[in-house]
């Protein structure tokens, strides 16, 4: 006797599902990876800003007060911009010393409508006394991680 075989394939019910589990799976994969990268990014960040605290120190050991700006203290490392080394923060030159010069507060933001600009941490801080901080109102649990 002659017997048929039966096709052999996938229904589309079968490959409906495969997409519905995989596109389940991206949904959570893909904001995790997001929120990954952000975290990965803002070591740009905290990278100027310890660069140019380091900068303050130095000018306050030659001069007895903390530069007025954040540039005018970091020429010895040659820091010409205010853009971190990968583009990701800017530093705000108007947050140098305070009062009589004999403190400082230094804060770099993301840049605007770049890769960091929807991080929950936004700018980030740090002061003459080592005390470093995010933005303000910015819990540490909301955002995907350690800021600092």
């Amino acid at each position: 006797m002659y017997k048929r075989s039966k096709l052999r394939g996938f229904t589309l019910l079968e490959l409906m599902i495969v997409v519905v589990i995989i596109a389940m799976l991206a949904s959570f994969a893909i904001p995790a990876y997001q929120r990954y990268a952000q975290r990965a990014r803002r070591a740009d960040g905290k990278e100027l800003l310890m660069r140019v605290a380091a900068a303050q120190e130095r000018y306050y050991t030659n001069f007895n007060r903390y530069g007025a700006s954040p540039l005018t203290a970091a020429t010895s490392l040659g820091l010409t911009s205010t853009t971190s080394d990968r583009g990701y923060y800017t530093i705000d030159t108007a947050n140098g010393a305070t009062g009589n010069n004999q403190s400082y507060v230094l804060t770099v933001t993301p840049v605007v409508g770049g890769a960091q600009a929807g991080d929950r941490c936004g700018a980030l801080s740090i002061n003459n006394t080592g005390v470093k901080a995010p933005a303000v109102g910015v819990m540490p649990q909301n955002s995907n991680g350690s800021c600092w």
